[in-house]
């Protein structure tokens, strides 16, 4: 992971702002995270992100930048600190294509209070236009049909539920785009096969990927329109819904806030509630997927101790790509492999580079982020292993980490609980010791879908208050522990909202529970017995029983790492307080 010099793109990018009469603009750093702004002025950069990504941020920007750690007490937010670079009617440039409508309000609000002159929407990216020939190719993975035996609903089925719930709400359409007599596909027509044009029949039209825009705006000047009264202007019947997360460009086309209604999209809504295919779907899948970790975990703990063999990172990760792809269903990995040893760990999305990491040393922590497309479903693990002598914090530590693990994965509460109220839970057992984590406790988690999956979540991010979990969400339960510049811990399973059976209903309303679905053992030297209560240790015992037991036939003819899973699986010894 180097510094990348950012010196050249940023007086390119000041360049285009003076010409485009911006004074501040947004947005073009050397950071490679996945969630991060940048704001730039004649004089100053400065990088916003959170906790996931600052040590990773802190080695990669050079001196021009200043790092807005998110969330940390008297760091101002990137929206605080663009409205105070703005002072003295200074106008922020943004492209409308990358920011949301009720961000952009926002904004501008901040903005306008500190004395700016304006937020201004640039149609032209400035950030693409210092990129140049530079920039990667827009993805251009074919498109597929994924048949009725994995996805459980017909599309059209799917499309009618919509329109439904268009109907109830009075909504001119869905602006995805759906409306009451028509579903429109956006898409580089390249990426179609005649298979797929076919399964869409008449149902879908297709146009270009850049048309949306163009047609929003005939959208947007086709409503009907009531008449003026009393001076009051016309104002459409109907508008259009478009999602709180669509960008301010799309709202704009539309004829803005007086012809959309933003909304939490449905389609979300409805794609993180899972159908009984789907959830059987996913269960096998993470059987499947757990018996490929099982092998991998099994083969790097020969190679690094047994036989001395120096392996980097990215090594290890192939390795484990190719266990998988021998798998049925298998398609491909659901997110690049976190593979990392010793210090890496503790960079909460670590990427290891080829030809640019570590050699695996096993004579320290181990974490391994990873997980898998398949036809029935999607995969997301993290493992952390030690393959010498664990140091008393490291097993102090994880075991505090995984207690977490197991008081969600016990978690019974009422209908309408939000992730947001079971994030504690995970962390309780590190507060009491004064630790903590900069991450989320759980993600929604798609079925051969995104890996991370919104709207629903477990963590102190205020959406997560807003959407209550329901019966057939699927999400992960990852707490973890991280020491920068030492070692790293997370622990990740998979997690399906159930409905529990409890001996009471009060309120008359239903309870939930979790039911995981995740089939890796934990690490058996990392775990302090004696730290856990009789109620974990029988947890644990019952799950590496699962695990077991619906693995253990994918290692016929496997000596290795079948005795690898009977020793990580063998139960602890309530009596003696210590793994036997």
């Amino acid at each position: 992971m180097e510094t990348v010099n950012t010196t050249k793109r940023l007086q390119d990018l000041r360049k285009l702002m003076k010409d485009n009469k911006v004074d501040i603009y947004e947005f073009i750093s050397g950071f490679s995270g996945s969630a991060g702004t940048a704001v730039i002025t004649g004089e100053k950069a400065a990088l916003a992100t959170d906790g996931r990504y600052f040590n990773q941020a802190s080695k990669q920007l050079d001196s021009n930048w200043h790092l807005l750690k998110q969330g940390l007490e008297d760091v101002p937010t990137w929206q605080e600190w663009t409205a105070e670079q703005s002072e003295g009617q200074k106008t922020v440039g943004v492209d409308p294509a990358v920011i949301t409508a009720p961000e952009a309000r926002k904004l501008s609000e901040k903005i306008k209070k500190k004395g700016g002159a304006e937020l201004l929407g640039v149609k032209a990216n400035l950030v693409d236009l210092v990129w140049a020939n530079e920039r990667p190719p827009r993805p251009n993975e074919k498109v597929s049909v994924l048949d009725i035996e994995f996805a459980g609903k017909k599309f059209a089925e799917k499309i009618e539920d919509l329109r439904k719930e268009l109907d109830k709400k009075k909504s001119a359409g869905l602006i995805v785009s759906i409306t009451p007599t028509t579903a429109t596909l956006y898409v580089d027509q390249s990426k179609l096969g005649d298979k797929v044009i076919s399964h869409l029949g008449e149902n879908v039209r297709i146009r270009p990927y850049s048309a949306i825009f163009e047609d929003s705006k005939a959208f947007g000047e086709s409503l009907e329109m009531l008449a003026p009264i009393a001076g009051r202007p016309p104002i459409p019947k109907k508008k259009f819904w478009i999602s709180t997360k669509a960008s301010w460009a799309l709202s704009l086309e539309l004829g803005g806030e007086e012809k959309v209604e933003e909304v939490r999209s449905p389609i979300g809504d409805a794609k993180a509630i899972k159908n009984a295919t789907e959830l059987e779907g996913m269960r096998a899948c993470h059987i499947r997927d757990g018996a490929s970790l099982s092998e991998y975990f099994a083969w790097l703990e020969e190679e690094l101790v047994i036989k001395g063999t120096k392996l980097d990172e990215v090594q290890a990760a192939d390795k484990l790509e190719e266990i998988r792809s021998k798998k049925d269903r298998f398609v491909g990995l659901s997110f690049d492999t976190i593979s990392s040893t010793g210090p890496n760990a503790a960079v909460i999305h670590y990427k290891p580079e080829r030809g640019n990491c570590s050699i695996i040393d096993p004579t320290a922590l181990y974490l391994c982020d990873s997980g898998a497309q398949y036809l029935d479903g999607t995969t997301d693990t993290t493992r952390t292993l030690h393959f010498g002598e664990p140091k008393k914090m490291e097993r102090k530590a994880y075991t505090l980490v995984l207690k977490g693990v197991i008081a969600l994965d016990r978690a019974v509460f009422p209908k309408g609980t939000s992730g947001f109220a079971l994030d504690s839970l995970a962390r309780q057992f590190l507060w009491r010791e004064g630790l903590d984590y900069r991450h989320g406790t759980g993600h929604g988690v798609g079925c051969y879908l995104n890996v991370h999956e919104g709207p629903i979540g477990i963590g102190t991010r205020i959406q997560y208050s807003e959407v209550p979990l329901s019966i057939g969400n699927v999400l992960s339960d990852e707490p973890g522990y991280y020491e920068d510049g030492n070692f790293g811990i997370r622990i990740e399973n998979m997690i399906m909202a159930q409905e529990a059976k409890t001996n009471h209903k009060f309120g008359d309303k239903p309870w939930l529970s979790f039911e995981h679905v995740t089939m890796v053992p934990m690490c058996r030297k990392l775990i302090d017995g004696k730290m856990l209560t009789p109620e974990e240790r029988t947890w644990l015992n019952d799950y590496h029983q699962e695990v077991f037991d619906k693995t253990k036939g994918f290692f016929k003819g496997d000596e290795r790492t079948l005795k690898w899973l009977q020793r990580e699986t063998r139960s602890i010894n309530v009596m003696e307080f210590t793994l036997t």
